[in-house]
């Protein structure tokens, strides 16, 4: 799947290169510093070895390889790295337009009957795969362009990681000659991602299902099959049948701030104890049930607490922006209102502030995962840290003042 790329905000290329606002830049795990100086007929020669070995007929090789060429233009996509600058609220606002929620709705309304038949085999909730159908293909109506085969066969030609892909195009070879594709139907996506929900070739066959009942698991043109396999995914990922994902809730003026990692889980009754309610100002539910809170803009921003199932998002897509915005789609397709701003204003960390903290933190020491522009894991954890050190609100979110105060 998209997610399989070690960039956190890879895996929302099909869907956010289209509505958000990135910022193009070549981060260090992009800047490749290999050459490709060997002869791609002769890499090919080889792979064709390495595929029959595999169990792969004369026939499919034939098929698929004979005419293979080396595509340029692909190196130069996996060498930029696009980043996402904007704030979550910025971000999920464009990717959760109106019409995606009418759409969606509409979907999930004609197609009961089969999103009842998931729900009833793999515990997945309709809203829950849908909103990942909107975000990654737009509910199938952009799979992408690119020949699989060729960018599967260029990238793992390519010094950068030669190996993944010698997997990747191993595993599309095999669902040609399984049947469950032909290779008029194997276009997606440059790096390869398959079908409408945008799975690698190596997660398409392990997880994917045939649902239609025609015998071809084919997630290109099944939108059944592509769905089923989403939440087949899912349930593979550990989602619990029956258990909510995601609840958006409201925050007090003090507590732990950094308790409040998606990495950190409480009983949810120990959040009410710390003040934290749901949505409106009613009381949280003191039960056992494991929760984090996700203050994805900080502690006067948007509030969520995220459940378990939550943690299958995370496997998903490591970007925990565009999980929390496919996990909240699924909140708003079975009910939610729109998510709060929080309840003051939260200032502004742009692509330049957040690279200018990061700089800042690796001055002192901090792992910040790498000066990229964006608040991954690594670099919210820093931040938490020297708000502790600083006697500030450790809630992993950087302000303009934070940034003074480090500088």
């Amino acid at each position: 799947m998209s997610l399989r790329f070690a960039s956190a905000i890879a895996a929302s290329l099909m869907a956010a290169a289209l509505f958000a606002s990135p910022v193009i830049t070549q981060t260090a795990e992009a800047k490749s510093t290999c050459r490709n100086t060997g002869s791609f007929d002769r890499w090919l020669s080889g792979f064709r070895q390495d595929a029959a070995a595999a169990g792969i007929s004369r026939q499919i090789i034939s098929a698929a390889l004979g005419n293979v060429s080396f595509n340029k233009s692909i190196i130069k996509k996996d060498r930029t790295q696009i980043i996402f600058s904007d704030d979550w609220l910025t971000f999920s606002g464009k990717l959760i337009s109106a019409g995606r929620l009418k759409k969606g709705r509409a979907k999930l309304k004609s197609n009961a009957r089969m999103f009842n038949s998931i729900k009833s085999r793999y515990g997945v909730p309709g809203e829950v795969v849908t909103a990942f159908w909107a975000l990654e293909t737009d509910f199938g109506g952009f799979l992408g362009n690119d020949s699989t085969i060729r960018s599967l066969a260029t990238l793992a030609y390519d010094c950068r990681r030669p190996e993944k892909f010698h997997k990747e195009l191993i595993a599309a070879l095999q669902l040609l000659q399984r049947g469950d594709l032909r290779l008029g139907e194997m276009k997606g996506a440059w790096a390869g991602e398959l079908g409408q929900l945008q799975f690698l070739p190596s997660y398409y066959e392990k997880h994917a299902v045939d649902f239609d009942g025609d015998g071809r698991r084919n997630m290109v043109k099944s939108s059944s099959d592509a769905l089923a396999s989403a939440a087949n995914y899912m349930k593979y990922l550990g989602w619990q049948k029956g258990q909510p994902w995601l609840q958006e809730v409201e925050v007090p003026r003090s507590m732990p701030w950094e308790q409040a990692d998606v990495t950190i889980k409480h009983p949810r009754s120990q959040w009410a104890k710390w003040g934290v309610k749901r949505r409106g100002g009613k009381k949280l539910r003191a039960d056992s049930l494991p929760a984090s809170l996700i203050l994805p803009m900080g502690r006067n921003g948007p509030a969520f607490l995220g459940y378990p199932n939550f943690d299958a998002y995370l496997t998903w897509n490591e970007s925990l922006t565009y999980s929390l915005t496919a996990a909240y789609l699924g909140t708003r397709y079975a009910g939610a209102p729109k998510a709060s701003p929080g309840r003051a204003k939260v200032a502004k960390m742009g692509y330049r502030e957040v690279k200018a903290v990061q700089t800042a933190l690796e001055r002192r020491g901090y792992d910040v995962g790498g000066v990229d522009g964006t608040l991954g894991a690594k670099s919210r954890a820093a931040v938490r840290d020297m708000q502790l050190k600083l006697k500030l609100p450790a809630d992993g979110y950087p302000t303009p003042d934070f940034l003074r105060r480090i500088r």
